[in-house]
């Protein structure tokens, strides 16, 4: 499996009016209510760490790949079960396509907590609920947003 690639997965420039932007160089704070610096620290806090667990996966399926490869024999039975094996590889490659994604909407969370954006759509601005902040810490756009593009996709 190649190495990851990260890229930008939200399909909208970065929006330089967005509500919070830096003003005159400086971050500006989250003035939203629900929003306190508190809780933004422990979203960083649990964004890091799952940063750090999406990168250890990718690693490990990356490695099971190599090692499978690496063992290949030429006589029919372990064919089958390398076919097997590398069956089983190419759905866990899914799984880290999915969790590339999620690496990148990481990446971009923690983007946002230091530009003080934190919880205000790359779409549009507009806030994210905080429930959705707790449920989905990456979530990069409001729950009307991510559905519709969901719809699209």
């Amino acid at each position: 499996m190649a190495s990851i690639q990260l890229k930008p997965p939200w399909p909208f420039a970065h929006n330089t009016n967005l509500r919070n932007r830096k003003r005159n160089g400086a971050p500006m704070k989250n003035v939203r209510p629900g929003i306190d610096a508190a809780f933004v620290e422990r979203q960083r806090q649990y964004l890091v760490r799952l940063r750090a667990d999406l990168i250890a996966a990718s690693d490990a399926s990356e490695s099971d790949e190599a090692e499978l490869k690496s063992q290949r024999v030429d006589n029919a039975a372990e064919r089958e079960e390398d076919a097997q094996a590398l069956d089983a590889l190419e759905r866990d490659g899914n799984l880290v396509l999915r969790d590339v994604a999620r690496l990148q909407r990481v990446d971009r969370a923690l983007e946002k907590i230091e530009q003080g954006t934190y919880g205000l759509s790359d779409k549009s601005g507009d806030p994210i609920a905080r429930e959705r902040l707790q449920a989905v810490p990456e979530a990069l756009y409001t729950l009307t947003e991510e559905q519709a593009l969901e719809q699209t996709r």
